[in-house]
């Protein structure tokens, strides 16, 4: 209901059931009465709607994610802080995390994108780390479809908008195309960040009678409710919460960033953290909690930029590009030097009291006094699974085999695909070369940004199949973390940690929560055999349009480090002549397959299945022969199987290849076997190799060809470079130009 200057009183919240239209159950409310120790006011019911939320609280989730390893030598700081924060060496740190913008791109995509895309660069510099580079993942439905068309030009612009106009170079991801996510895309934004041990800050409120400052921009009426919205399905009704929508200025927060970096070095600094989900009262209640203290705020200082706000509407505003800090007290007129030099609003606002709670003052009267624990300590909701009939009628189905008669016509007509196909319609609206640190750009296995000053560098990937985990989400949960692993070692890069964005449909729902828990099983698992540590992280569900859940997406981002340049591999091939070589064996497994999906029109059997002590050490040998220098070029095996994998590898070359097997042409060709590479080696060096990496076959070499030549015992196929290059790079484009 609309909020008016006449609250409802407590008995009316309760007597009407208000809290319920703002997101609290039944059980809930009664909760809050138990820790109130009476009725709460409107403003108070508000507070706990919306931490309590799933957005905001992980209250289903949170048994799940106790499953995660989080520690490792590496690992300076992990889960619950803005984000997590790995040693590189050299007395320095990487800073990364991902976070989901699902419903807000889903009604406003342009704004819900760039404003996903700003929160998450945020939740890095307020770390004390300067951002470098942003990644994506990103899921559509059918191009088909006018309105995800839509959709799709509206989040690539706002991606776009925001981090160029910020000057963060947009590097990488992923992008696919599916009809389960029609009506609710998926966005996940992921930002990378750089920094010295030293600068390492952190979200508390610590020491009684420190100053609390907002810092930023105005507070307006935009964003209210976001983290409560975030937290149902998408239904006809949801353009009705427009409103819920942020609204982002990216030369705001730029300004921000530079202020936020320089107030970091000021040794009056105590914590600082984002104004993200939940605004105001996110930021402070869990400022306090952490700390084990409360804060004591008078809201009619909130610098605001619209007129007769409520409480309620400050608290729950979800305005952009706004920090909250605590200072020591006394240094108040320096850090608003700070922010004055940069044009931007630093007002005391509070401070930190004794007392655990949050209050808050407005006009003269406590408008809200609230436990801070308890708005940060969401009940646990310990949710009922049911293994779906689905998954049983897969695990019992006979084995896909493809009927395949023209070879080069099917592989021509996978690579067309739009998610196979080239994602130069989005790349080339992102500014990836801003800041110059760009050393790979997107296109290969994973982008590549130098570490200033060193020789070092950083590779960092987002990677998930859904279609694996709909199909069997303990085996795909494994696949999408070994995955984004492989894409690092094909960079030469040690794979480091991971943050993950769990996206899934309504978890009371009881097949989806035991999908949860069985992919979350199966990243934790390939997490410690890869010892790469889970150190933030987002989860996102309710992503059902009409009661139709997407297929389970958990994706995986991927820091690893480089620590030599001059061992950089790519996935072209670079020199005629070269030895071509394929890592392990295909088998016959084309369970939610691109192959199967082209031909069948759905992913159904049993997915690839991985050995997870197998990809490590091959994963191993991989990096070593890179790091030695014995490849000129290295490609990992993975959606399309080795005629997507051969084709990427000479386009934008000039270069062919002239490959020979002993082995049947469907499976080697287009088979997803996991734990495999196509790796180019110069002559001179196969020797040493072949002694390194177990298992590598030798299937052909580099021609200066326009021609992919594949001869096989019983037939030969052969594919011109410039015809399929063409089409291959056309997709997208074309399908953007049909009429809407």
């Amino acid at each position: 209901m609309p909020l008016t200057h006449l609250e409802p009183s407590p008995e009316q919240i309760e007597q009407e059931k208000i809290y319920r239209t703002m997101g609290l159950t039944e059980s809930e409310y009664q909760e809050v009465v138990r820790l109130l120790g009476r009725k709460p006011n409107y403003t108070e019911t508000g507070l706990f709607s919306v931490m309590w939320s799933e957005h905001c609280s992980y209250k289903t989730s949170k048994p799940l994610l106790k499953l995660f390893p989080t520690k490792g030598k590496r690992v300076l700081q992990g889960p619950g802080e803005g984000a997590g924060i790995l040693d590189i060496g050299d007395d320095q740190a990487v800073v990364f995390k991902i976070e989901s913008h699902n419903h807000p791109s889903a009604i406003e995509p342009y704004q819900g994108a760039a404003t996903g895309v700003g929160g998450i660069i945020r939740d890095v510099f307020s770390m004390g780390a300067r951002p470098v580079a942003i990644l994506d993942s990103l899921r559509f439905g059918d191009l088909n479809n006018s309105r995800v068309r839509y959709l799709f030009e509206e989040v690539v612009s706002g991606i776009a908008g925001y981090g160029n106009c910020i000057g963060i170079p947009t590097v990488g991801g992923e992008l696919q195309f599916d009809d389960c996510y029609n009506g609710n895309p998926l966005v996940n934004a992921m930002c990378v960040g750089v920094m010295k041990h030293e600068d390492l800050q952190v979200g508390q409120a610590r020491g009684i009678g420190n100053t609390v400052m907002y810092v930023g921009a105005s507070t307006g009426r935009d964003g209210i409710n976001g983290a409560t919205f975030a937290s149902e399905e998408i239904s006809a009704k949801s353009d009705e919460k427009r409103s819920a929508v942020q609204v982002g200025d990216p030369f705001m927060e730029k300004l921000l960033v530079e202020a936020c970096l320089e107030l970091t070095k000021h040794e009056a600094l105590v914590g600082i953290q984002d104004m993200g989900a939940a605004g105001l009262v996110s930021s402070a209640s869990e400022m306090a909690a952490k700390a084990g203290v409360g804060i004591h705020m008078n809201l009619d200082l909130i610098p605001q930029r619209e007129t007769n706000m409520t409480p309620y509407e400050m608290m729950l505003s979800e305005s952009q590009e706004r920090m909250l800090i605590v200072i020591k007290k006394g240094s108040e007129e320096e850090i608003k030097a700070i922010f004055a030099r940069w044009g931007l609003h630093a007002v005391a606002v509070g401070e930190v009291i004794e007392e655990e709670v949050l209050r808050l003052e407005h006009k003269g009267k406590i408008v809200a006094e609230v436990p801070s624990d308890a708005l940060a300590s969401a009940p646990v909701r310990h949710m009922p699974s049911r293994v779906p009939a689905e998954y049983t009628a897969n695990q019992a189905a006979p084995v896909w085999k493809p009927e395949i008669t023209d070879l080069a016509g099917t592989v021509h007509q996978l690579l067309t695909q739009p998610t196979l196909a080239s994602k130069e319609w989005v790349t080339r609206q992102y500014d990836y070369m801003v800041q110059t640190n760009t050393v790979v750009a997107p296109g290969s296995d994973a982008a590549v940004i130098r570490v200033r000053g060193t020789k070092k560098g950083l590779a960092m990937t987002t990677d998930c199949n859904a279609k694996y985990i709909d199909l069997d989400p303990l085996e795909g949960g494994k696949i999408a973390v070994a995955e984004a692993a492989r894409n690092i070692v094909c960079s030469g890069g040690e794979p480091l940690g991971i943050t993950d964005c769990l996206n899934y449909g309504t978890p009371e729902n009881p097949e989806v929560f035991w999908e949860m828990e069985q992919s979350v099983r199966g990243m934790a698992e390939a997490c410690r055999v890869f010892e790469t540590p889970v150190i933030s992280g987002n989860v996102s569900l309710y992503n059902e349009t009409n009661h139709q859940a997407i297929d389970p997406t958990p994706v995986v981002g991927m820091v690893g480090l480089i620590d030599d340049l001059g061992r950089l591999t790519t996935a072209s091939f670079k020199h005629e002549g070269d030895a071509i070589y394929v890592v392990g064996e295909a088998a016959p497994e084309f369970g939610g397959s691109a192959l199967q999906i082209m031909l069948d029109g759905k992913a159904s059997g049993k997915p690839p299945v991985i050995d997870l002590q197998l990809e490590k050490k091959r994963q191993d040998e991989v990096l070593s022969a890179i790091r030695k220098g014995y490849v000129s070029s290295v490609h990992d095996l993975s959606e399309g199987g080795l005629a997507a994998a051969a084709a990427d590898a000479v386009f934008g070359t000039e270069f062919g290849a002239d490959l020979h097997f002993e082995t049947d042409p469907v499976t080697e060709l287009f088979s997803e076997t996991q734990s495999r590479y196509l790796v180019s080696v110069p002559e001179a060096l196969r020797k040493e190799f072949e002694a390194t990496v177990a298992g590598a076959v030798l299937a052909g070499s580099v021609t200066r060809s326009e021609n992919i030549e594949m001869h096989f015992v019983t037939e030969s196929v052969s594919l011109r470079r410039p015809e399929l290059e063409k089409d291959w790079r056309g997709v997208l484009s074309c399908a953007m130009s049909a009429k809407n």
